[in-house]
């Protein structure tokens, strides 16, 4: 058996500077880091010769037989595509499960591609690095699929920990920020997450984002170039461990954000968040793209306990969490022996 794991992300700042769109002409950057909620993929060989694909998530199983053209359609075209990239198609029994519903923004969808790479890179002999591994979940994600979303999650999910990510059109760089214990602590302890309740696909609020910077729509490219400059000062804020000032950032971009384009925000999550201000919070925001999933927020440990209370009569759920720093990892290999017993039988 061979399994492989990828992290979950948490975004601070520089959301939407990461579409190719936008950073290829004013260059992007976005600060995030990773939890310790992970994507799972479970290889082990499938002796009648076929290729079974079953997720949890979306409740889907697939079967194919060896030999056959596979095409990547459907609720599993995305594992279908990376499967087609390594040129796997019979032989293996793919289980895939996360501990994240999808689509509730924390970069779920590029955390599949990253760990599905690891696992499949792994299993067929072809070590990939760090950002390798990133950049091929790009490609397939982007380029091979057409999907209009931006390149932070999968470089946060493959290289883990506290980053300051930055876009240009040469290439992408991953910056680790290398905080003291004593800060890490502080901003853990000050960092929640409430699920809403509800998942959105982010597809269609990136795409207008997109089409709204090919159009140079002056409103959007000035809410960029703000959030670009805001992922400067985050990087500096988490630096100095001001995790109040990391607060009254986050507010500031929340506000910049929900002009971007419509359905970042509603009058429900408007209200949530009034709530949680109210009762202690600094700042924060709906994780993502935005129209749904986790509420992310900075609050003094002092206030947290009526912070929760409230947020949960009004119906979300508070996630517990820790940061975590390994990113894509293999945590068990045993897939030369399973790969000898498949060609046996």
């Amino acid at each position: 058996m061979l399994i492989a794991r990828a992290p979950v992300r948490i975004s601070f700042a520089g959301g939407g500077t990461d579409l190719e769109a936008y950073y290829a002409e004013h260059g992007g950057m976005v600060v995030s880091a990773t939890i310790d909620k992970y994507f799972y993929v479970f290889l082990t060989p499938n002796h009648g010769g076929s290729l079974q694909l079953t997720s949890s998530d979306y409740r889907a199983f697939y079967r194919h037989a060896n030999g056959d053209l596979l095409l990547w359609d459907g609720d599993l075209r995305l594992p279908k595509a990376i499967l087609h990239e390594f040129g796997i198609d019979g032989g293996l029994s793919i289980f895939l499960a996360s501990e994240v519903p999808p689509g509730t923004g924390l970069g779920s969808s590029s955390t599949v591609a990253v760990a599905l790479v690891k696992a499949l890179s792994t299993y067929a002999g072809r070590p990939m690095s760090r950002q390798e591994i990133a950049e091929t979940a790009c490609r397939i994600e982007i380029d091979k699929l057409g999907e209009p979303i931006g390149r932070q999650d999968q470089y946060a999910a493959a290289f883990g920990g506290i980053n300051a990510i930055y876009f240009e059109a040469a290439g992408t760089e991953a910056e680790r920020l290398e905080i003291s214990v004593a800060a890490r602590r502080a901003l853990e302890e000050s960092l929640l997450l409430f699920f809403t309740g509800s998942s959105r696909h982010a597809s269609q609020i990136l795409r207008q984002q997109r089409e709204s910077i090919c159009r140079r729509e002056p409103a959007v490219l000035e809410s960029l170039h703000f959030m670009r400059a805001a992922a400067l000062e985050c990087r500096w804020r988490l630096l100095a461990a001001d995790i109040e000032g990391l607060g009254a950032l986050l507010d500031r971009c929340w506000s910049e954000k929900k002009r971007l384009a419509r359905g970042i925000s509603n009058p429900q999550i408007d209200r949530w968040y009034e709530v949680a201000r109210h009762c202690g919070a600094l700042g924060g925001k709906v994780t993502g793209a935005g129209g749904g999933g986790f509420l992310l927020l900075v609050c003094p440990p002092g206030c947290q306990a009526a912070l929760t209370e409230a947020l949960e009569r009004e119906g979300l759920y508070r996630m517990d969490f820790h940061l975590e720093d390994a990113g894509a990892k293999v945590l068990t290999n045993t897939s030369s022996w399973l790969r000898m017993e498949a060609a046996v039988a």
